[in-house]
C-alpha cells in the first residue's frame, strides 16, 4: 500500500479473535465492529490493520509477560491471533504484524506518507492503542483517536487512557466515529 496525497490513513488496532472472547477477551469488543466497519468503509484503500503477535523466543520483561499469559504461546492459540470477521477477509488494506503492543513504526509512517495524520480505533484502548499512539506522535504524526471505536479493558481503563492521550494536543485529537464519517463525506465531496 502506498501513499495517496494528504488523505489520512485509518489505523485499526489488533481486532483479533484473541482480544474477543477468553482471557484476553476485550468488553464492548463486539460493539466496536459494526462502528469500525463504516469507517473501514469511509476510508477505503486509505486503511491499515495491526495484529499483535506473540514471538518465537521472548526475551526480556516480555519472558514475565509470557509466563502470565502462556495461553497464547501454545500452538492451538494461532487461529486466535487472527483478525475477525468481516477485517480478516478484507482485500486491498495494509497490514502491519507486530510482538510489540505499539504498532508505530517504519511500515506505518509509509503507509501514512505525506498526509503524516493517523486515525486510530481498536482494542485495547490502555495497551496497544496508547502505545501506537504516542509512538506515532513520538514519530512526528497527527493522530486522531476515534474514542468510540475503541474498547479498554474496563470502561475505567478505557475512559484514563482516553484522558492521557488527550493531553498531547495538538498532535492527538480526540474524535468520533460520526465526526470522522462527516469529515470523510465533506473531502471527497
Amino acid at each position: 500500500m502506498t501513499s495517496t496525497g494528504d488523505r489520512p490513513l485509518l489505523v485499526v488496532v489488533d481486532m483479533q479473535r484473541v482480544f474477543a472472547d477468553g482471557p484476553w477477551g476485550t468488553p464492548g469488543f463486539w460493539d466496536l465492529v459494526p462502528r469500525i466497519e463504516r469507517l473501514v468503509g469511509a476510508f477505503g484503500d486509505r486503511v491499515c490493520f495491526t495484529r499483535f503477535l506473540v514471538p518465537p523466543e521472548p526475551d526480556g520483561a516480555w519472558v514475565d509477560y509470557y509466563r502470565d499469559w502462556e495461553f497464547v504461546t501454545k500452538p492451538e492459540a494461532v487461529p486466535s491471533l487472527e483478525l475477525v470477521e468481516p477485517f480478516a477477509s478484507r482485500t486491498g488494506a495494509g497490514h502491519v504484524a507486530k510482538t510489540t503492543f505499539g504498532k508505530w513504526g517504519p511500515d506505518l509512517e509509509a503507509m501514512a506518507g505525506d498526509a503524516k495524520t493517523l486515525v486510530v480505533c481498536g482494542v485495547a484502548t490502555d495497551c496497544c492503542v496508547i502505545a501506537t499512539v504516542l509512538g506515532a506522535v513520538d514519530g512526528g504524526m497527527h493522530v486522531r483517536l476515534v474514542e468510540d471505536a475503541c474498547a479498554g479493558v474496563s470502561p475505567e481503563a478505557h475512559e484514563r487512557a482516553v484522558a492521557v492521550m488527550a493531553g498531547f494536543p495538538p498532535q492527538v485529537v480526540v474524535t468520533t466515529v460520526d465526526a470522522e464519517l462527516s469529515a470523510r463525506a465533506a473531502a471527497t465531496a
